[in-house]
């Protein structure tokens, strides 16, 4: 359950029918849990609540990832408090490309792709949100292709260009780098901006929706929104950005050396998913406890005064997978863990790899399989993973990538590992 910062507020989780409709009590608790990075207005501005505020997210790949995940938090206890979530998924603008942050313009994927990313992207939100109140009137996931692919650009043009300034755009962090290194800025990009401001005006005229969230890299694209829907309509919404998140050692959140931390279980299994949230770094434990799960912050702190360190990482890691991939995942991924690290025993809970034997060969060089198998990107790095002392064939310490193995002398299932914490389980078909 979710505490309320505010006496007398009842307040429970998604799902449940009492509510705390206070938009001041849900402000103060987004403060103290440390979700909240910049504002464009005084939520008093607001007025009486429910509200309704969404989240904006491009269908780029077929999952989003740890990084995308504070938002998502964002929206969950926003409804968690009573209010209306929206997620608007860029079936129109992931084929323009958002330009923020980047040095070049973004490849945009084809539309079959984007229908797909998007199937697969709505998946995520159900485990996060509360879907049961949503119908196909008002549903919770919108896609933005359903007002921007019919409008024509004449019109719109003549009703909306006089409110956007260039001025402004030009003042924004990423056309200054831009434009400073002469690196090209084309008007495709530019219209990113616009269409995002249309979308929290058609959300505002379609579903009452009065506050955007967003990542700190979405600020100007906030605030076009906002002076757009207040110059079209003369009411005054909100946004509200969420801070950028860094590790400790100074890494973007979900940034890894191997890769993105997807929140699909497809495209990272429960127990990977897992193990990230273990293997987080003592003097982030009780920021990540406060963002990514839902114990409330007296216990929080409570516990860093009272609990071990490993003790913390495991509720850590248990909580967030609860959160993504349902208790009895987590519950599974730990298990695994406990037997391969506790009992040295191997476990059915490993992410489960499939590659065919004949591509081995007869005899092959024991450096192959890490390849062949998508755990190492290139031979020559499964070499030097394995000259470091980093990598175990069925438990046994690798030194020699030269190695030669018979196929033939190899169970249908062999466990290979990468340093101390990533084990996998080889499936020889």
């Amino acid at each position: 359950m979710l505490e309320s910062p505010q006496v007398g507020c009842s307040l429970t989780l998604v799902g449940h029918k009492s509510f705390c409709f206070s938009m001041d009590a849900f402000f103060r608790y987004i403060v103290e849990r440390g979700y909240v990075y910049q504002q464009t207005h005084n939520i008093t501005e607001l007025g009486s609540g429910p509200f309704c505020g969404y989240v904006g997210f491009d269908c780029t790949a077929p999952s989003l990832h740890v990084g995308n995940l504070l938002q998502i938090m964002l929206l969950r206890t926003f409804q968690s408090f009573g209010h209306i979530p929206k997620v608007v998924l860029g079936g129109a603008t992931t084929q323009i490309g958002d330009p923020s942050g980047k040095n070049t313009m973004r490849k945009t994927p084809p539309i079959e792709e984007v229908r797909h990313n998007k199937a697969s992207l709505q998946r995520v939100f159900s485990r996060f949100l509360n879907f049961s109140q949503a119908d196909h009137d008002n549903p919770i996931v919108l896609d933005n292709l359903d007002w921007l692919e019919g409008v024509g650009y004449l019109n719109f043009l003549k009703d909306y260009g006089g409110f956007f300034s260039i001025n402004r755009m030009v003042g924004l962090d990423f056309v200054k780098t831009r434009l400073e290194n002469n690196h090209p800025l084309s008007l495709l990009e530019l219209n990113y901006m616009v269409f995002q401001a249309y979308d929290f005006l058609e959300l505002k005229r379609r579903h009452a929706c009065t506050i955007q969230f967003g990542g700190s890299d979405q600020w100007g694209n906030i605030l076009n929104g906002v002076d757009l829907i207040h110059r079209v309509t003369g009411d005054t919404v909100l946004g509200i950005t969420t801070p950028l998140i860094m590790t400790s050692s100074g890494t973007k959140m979900g940034k890894t050396e191997q890769g993105a931390i997807w929140l699909n279980e497809e495209m990272l299994s429960p127990y990977e998913y897992w193990q990230f949230w273990r293997n987080t770094a003592d003097a982030d434990v009780i920021k990540f406890l406060m963002l990514y799960t839902e114990i409330p912050t007296n216990e929080i702190r409570e516990m860093g005064e009272t609990t071990s360190i490993n003790d913390l990482k495991t509720a850590l890691a248990d909580e967030a997978t609860k959160l993504c991939h349902g208790v009895d995942a987590a519950n599974k991924a730990k298990e695994t863990a406990k037997k391969i690290f506790e009992e040295h025993t191997t476990s059915s809970g490993l992410p489960r790899i499939q590659l065919n034997r004949e591509a081995l060969g007869v005899n092959f060089q024991v450096y192959k399989i890490f390849v062949l198998s998508g755990l190492c990107s290139s031979g020559n790095a499964a070499k030097s993973l394995i000259k470091d002392g980093g990598a175990k064939f069925n438990g046994v310490l690798l030194s020699d990538p030269l190695e030669s193995i018979q196929t033939n002398n190899l169970s249908d299932e062999v466990v290979v590992s990468l340093g101390k914490k990533r084990n996998y389980i080889i499936s020889l078909e």
